[in-house]
């Protein structure tokens, strides 16, 4: 229930502006530390970069050539926190390395490297690397172009396999603390009076109202917009007229594309980490739910950063490079079966060459620009976001002049944090085995984790959403359901892009609409002209994101 008279008549003490999942840290973490939280996204919750990315919690061995240990510690060090607060999301990934005389990385820069990022995550509870003399890795991968190869490099680091979901859960953990969070509201204007931000004009992108959220007086206002923070920055207004905050240009992300293909002849058992031939840019091939994820590239990118998608020339990139990793794959075009592509929110570095453009994180404090009370996240990684909310709560406790409680999110585990061996599973698949296979239950707790119990209790008090979608498919009824009432999902693409992988199955998704609209219709209250409505919506971000143009 998205009540707006009650927000109206409530003072925040942070403003959070962009819910992918470094705006959700940041409301979690203040949120458990005892401030009155509000959280806006104008799109869905991570609808933007937090669901584009390679989907690795990694400590990032490749900014280890930039001499950026500092960020190389972070990240591992908060790799380490997500393995334990969230180990129904995040798993550890072996990744490996294939090592060429001809290209820029020789064995012993690599072997150099893996040696570093062991010391790095000395309290890591991840196997120590391995390097592979050329006999070995043959033997590991068969498939793996020979020539010009002197050995291998194995390694491990994170996989977060539904990004968005991570994202989601930090949403639903600060709802729990007490704070507020709103997908589809738009921030169309940041009043200033007196070097302050006083109130943010809102619009509600569902029902088209516009409300006004009011902070206390010495509320923070925070811009985790990711690629759009410049824009928010444009919304500052003095006396009823535009007056935008600050001139410099703060974002300059560029662009990652990735494609998705299922199995093909010689592909990999585990993650290959591989140098491009063509350009020299890392690379991954990683196995993802049953079928792999390849990317990414890294483009300037200064065009729509509403519309974006993977062009022709970078699928064709991709499959190229991939077939030269692994000669006997032979991909093409029609072996595709999936892409999608978004902006890294990095800091504006004019002339810089993508790759070298740091990952390093900045916490921009606007009072130089006049506004004393607007804090505005440059840049930001998956892996680190966490750490990111604890340090911006820490900001907004010391410009408040409170003293800050002590941080709880390094500790204390997601709301679906569950292991394999809890016996809740078991019981489950006790309690439900009459209804529901034991696969099916297996994959409810794989994708919700403890939350697993709640959309298996929608199976009891309606049996038919126990039945699944399609026979083929393990997902159920009870999911959409579920995305609907507890989840915040307010689209198909909401339900099937980012609740759950839906969209990742058959041709993207469209052959399921119709039993997916049937359940919305029967158990949520939807009408046939909004599911007529949305089913449109569908098919259009399907075309404008995710199929090739080729393909279309």
């Amino acid at each position: 229930m998205r009540d707006f008279a009650q927000i109206q008549r409530t003072e925040y003490d942070v403003i959070i502006i962009g819910g992918g999942i470094n705006g959700a840290g940041v409301a979690r973490d203040a949120a458990l530390r005892g401030l009155k939280t509000i959280l806006v996204e104008k799109n869905d919750f991570a609808s933007g970069s937090s669901s584009w990315s390679t989907r690795l919690i990694h400590g990032g061995l490749r900014y280890l050539e930039y001499f950026e240990f500092p960020l190389v510690r972070e990240s591992l060090k908060e790799r380490e926190v997500l393995l334990h607060t969230a180990p129904h999301l995040v798993n550890p990934l072996q990744l490996t390395i294939p090592i060429y005389r001809d290209r820029s990385r020789p064995y012993w820069k690599i072997w150099a490297g893996m040696i570093l990022y062991d010391i790095f995550s000395y309290d890591k509870t991840l196997p120590i690397h391995r390097m592979l003399p050329k006999q070995k890795f043959r033997q590991l991968f068969r498939s793996v172009d020979p020539e010009n190869l002197v050995g291998g490099s194995q390694y491990y680091d994170g996989q977060v396999t539904l990004a968005e979901r991570l994202c989601l859960e930090n949403i639903v953990s600060a709802q729990n603390a007490g704070a507020v969070s709103l997908n589809y509201v738009e921030v169309t204007e940041l009043p200033l009076k007196d070097s302050r931000i006083t109130d943010v004009v809102c619009k509600d992108k569902l029902t088209g109202e516009s409300f006004t959220i009011s902070g206390s007086s010495n509320a923070v206002v925070i811009n985790t917009a990711g690629p759009w923070i410049d824009r928010v920055c444009q919304l500052g207004s003095k006396d009823g007229h535009k007056s935008p905050i600050g001139k410099t240009k703060k974002n300059g992300g560029t662009k990652g594309s990735h494609i998705v293909v299922g199995q093909f002849p010689g592909a990999p058992g585990s993650t290959l980490y591989v140098e491009a031939k063509s350009d020299g840019r890392p690379f991954f091939i990683v196995p993802w739910l049953g079928m792999y994820l390849i990317g990414t590239t890294d483009i300037p990118y200064k065009k729509d950063l509403d519309n974006i998608k993977a062009d022709n020339d970078e699928i064709d990139y991709l499959l190229r490079e991939t077939n030269s990793i692994i000669p006997t794959a032979k991909l093409g075009r029609d072996d595709i079966k999936f892409t999608y592509s978004g902006v890294r929110p990095l800091p504006n570095s004019e002339g810089k060459k993508p790759g070298s453009i740091t990952r390093k994180h900045i916490i921009f404090d606007h009072r130089k620009e006049g506004v004393a009370n607007l804090f505005t996240l440059i840049g930001g990684k998956l892996t680190t976001y966490r750490n990111v909310g604890e340090e911006m709560v820490d900001a907004i406790f010391k410009r408040m002049k409170r003293s800050p409680k002590p941080c709880q999110t390094d500790t204390l585990p997601l709301p679906g944090s569950i292991l394999p061996s809890d016996r809740r599973i078991q019981q489950a698949i006790t309690e439900y085995e009459s209804t529901l296979s034991v696969n099916t239950i297996d994959h409810l707790f794989w994708m919700y984790g403890a939350k697993a119990l709640e959309v298996l209790a929608l199976t009891k008090e309606n049996p038919e959403l126990s039945q699944p979608l399609n026979p083929d498919l393990l997902d159920i009824k009870a999911q959409i359901v579920y995305a609907v009432e507890s989840e915040f999902a307010h689209t198909l693409v909401d339900i099937l892009r980012r609740r759950t992988t839906l969209a990742m199955n058959g041709h993207y998704g469209l052959d399921l609409l119709p039993v997916v609209t049937e359940t919305l219709q029967k158990y949520c209250g939807w009408t046939q002209e909004k599911c007529d409505r949305d089913c449109a919506n569908y098919r259009f971000f399907m075309e404008q994101n995710c199929i090739p143009d080729y393909q279309l």
